[in-house]
């Protein structure tokens, strides 16, 4: 009896490839230590800190911004010292006067019998005025240079100008502090040893990638527990990551994911039970001071479920969300591991902060203690942040991802106009500004650090990953103003950033290239079921 269409058999057995998650330093870290779990100091000490850290470098780059411009406007240290009619430039901390941002004073004095209006969308109107304030005082910033620029409340900012007669400061140009050193700048992510295919970056055929090159699988906003859940595609997702899904090519490509990041919002956002009156619900009995009739652990234990089928073929690094059981200010601390029953067990499993940075490094050494690491029971003293005991290669090649769940985006698209300014125009402006979270704590609540600004940017990442944003995009940014070496090659700056869509909504599941940044689409959908039906 012949075989007609005989099942494609690999040539070599799938193997996946071996990368080491290093565990951060303390000042790349989020985690917020004993010593700083006080909420007695000023929120003030953030801005202060911010624009000592920030000011160096807005300074270096504005003298050789504007050294060779007729007159060779002087700096000017404090915004109050300006002179009216002379041209130079000041430094300070972006103040956005909107009429129609909330106001805690107003709140607190609202009469409390009217229900309180909506939350506003946009905050932005043509009401607005930029001010630019130092530790001396503050100046009404005018001009059409500064109406057309993208800015928000806690951008660190440089600006060349004269003073009004009025007492405004007219701008002429801007300068940010600028992308941040790059470690992995002139090292290259090594070539694996494999055939060569094309793949799509931004929507274009481009430089070849191998077949054999490392991929990291990124997605967000699973929602399970939802009032429409997706169980189906996260059933199909959880296949697809452990090879168990498709035909022979949809296998090679899983066996080249070495980790798997989830960017938030796993479970759904709880609401109580609409079928049930208030008055009925007050009148049943409560056990352990719970309400049995709205409370379930299916979604956790669901959540668990998924993550421990996928954590015994690839590391799993999962960042809580604005809908997981997690505080509301960020930093937002990892979600207690014990809540993932068996995925708790494996050292591939890692509860992370929102935000984070996970940094990775090639390790060909590293086969046999991953296979130790898939099993049960696993663990190691550094393995519990992100399930490797393996030291740091300092001279080696290396990869960092930022990633966060998205709040930082969504506070400060509230700021800007839309259109022309885009939520990809603000992820990328968070780089030239070394800052991911500048409207913190204006308006994004956040933790009142004394000593530093976690979210400034000291390090250009790699890969910037956004989580729950209403659209997939993604862009390679590169710096614009690389310096020359001795030899005259410029190693430029490059980021490769990514909006990820809810998974819930879209069925989507992106996969980014550690050696070319290339970025490739896996959809998952199910005959009959919303999530994944607006994607192409």
């Amino acid at each position: 009896m012949s075989v007609a269409h005989p099942v494609p058999v690999p040539s070599h057995p799938l193997t996946r490839p071996s990368s080491t998650a290093i565990p951060p330093s303390d000042k790349d870290s989020f985690i917020i230590r004993e010593k700083d779990r006080t909420y007695r100091h000023q929120y003030a000490n953030i801005y202060f800190v911010r624009l000592r850290e920030l000011r160096k470098h807005v300074e270096e780059r504005a003298k050789k911004r504007w050294n060779e411009i007729a007159g060779n406007p002087p700096f000017v240290p404090r915004v109050l010292d300006v002179e009216k009619g002379q041209l130079c430039f000041i430094i300070g901390t972006v103040y956005m006067d909107m009429p129609l941002k909330p106001n805690v004073l107003e709140d607190v004095a609202r009469d409390r019998s009217i229900p309180a209006p909506p939350p506003r969308e946009k905050f932005y109107s043509d009401d607005d005025s930029v001010m630019l304030e130092d530790e001396s005082g503050r100046i009404s910033l005018v001009g059409e240079r500064i109406r057309s620029a993208c800015l928000v409340t806690g951008v660190i900012l440089g600006v060349l100008g004269i003073e009004t007669h009025n007492g405004d400061f007219e701008v002429v140009d801007l300068c940010y502090p600028g992308m941040a050193p790059q470690s992995s700048v002139g090292v290259p992510w090594p070539v694996p040893k494999g055939g060569d295919d094309v793949m799509d970056v931004d929507g274009a055929s481009v430089s070849q990638s191998s077949a054999s090159d490392e991929w990291v699988a990124l997605v967000s906003g699973l929602e399970i527990g939802a009032a429409n859940p997706s169980d189906g595609q996260i059933q199909m997702l959880a296949e697809y990551l452990t090879a168990e899904l498709g035909g022979f090519e949809d296998q090679s490509q899983a066996a080249r994911i070495s980790r798997l990041i989830v960017a938030g919002n796993s479970l759904g956002t709880v609401t109580g039970n609409a079928g049930t009156l208030k008055g009925e619900s007050e009148r049943k009995p409560k056990r352990y001071g719970h309400d049995t009739s709205s409370f379930t652990p299916h979604p956790t234990q669901n959540l668990a479920s998924h993550l421990t089928d996928v954590c015994r073929s690839v590391p799993v690094h999962i960042l809580p969300g604005p809908s997981d059981p997690a505080a509301t200010i960020l930093p937002q601390q990892p979600i207690p591991r014990a809540m993932f029953g068996g995925a708790s067990n494996y050292a591939t499993f890692s509860c992370e902060s929102n935000p984070t940075y996970i940094h990775l490094t090639p390790s060909d050494s590293s086969a046999s203690s991953s296979s130790r690491s898939s099993q049960p029971g696993a663990s190691s003293s550094t393995s519990t942040a992100h399930g490797s005991s393996m030291p740091a290669h300092k001279d080696g090649p290396t990869r960092t991802i930022l990633v966060h769940s998205g709040q930082p985006i969504d506070d400060m698209f509230k700021y800007v106009p839309t259109p022309p300014i885009s939520r990809m125009t603000l992820a990328e402006a968070t780089l030239r500004w070394r800052h991911m979270a500048p409207t913190a704590p204006d308006t994004l609540w956040c933790h009142p650090y004394l000593m530093k600004d976690p979210f400034i940017i000291t390090q250009t990442p790699d890969v910037y990953v956004v989580g729950n944003q209403p659209a997939f995009a993604t862009k390679l940014v590169q710096d614009t103003e690389a310096e020359r070496d001795e030899e005259g090659e410029a190693p430029r700056k490059r980021c490769r950033i990514v909006l990820l869509p809810s998974y819930r909504e879209s069925g989507l599941l992106v996969l980014v290239n550690l050696r070319t940044l290339a970025v490739r689409k896996v959809q998952f959908a199910v005959q009959g079921m919303n999530a994944g039906g607006s994607e192409a």
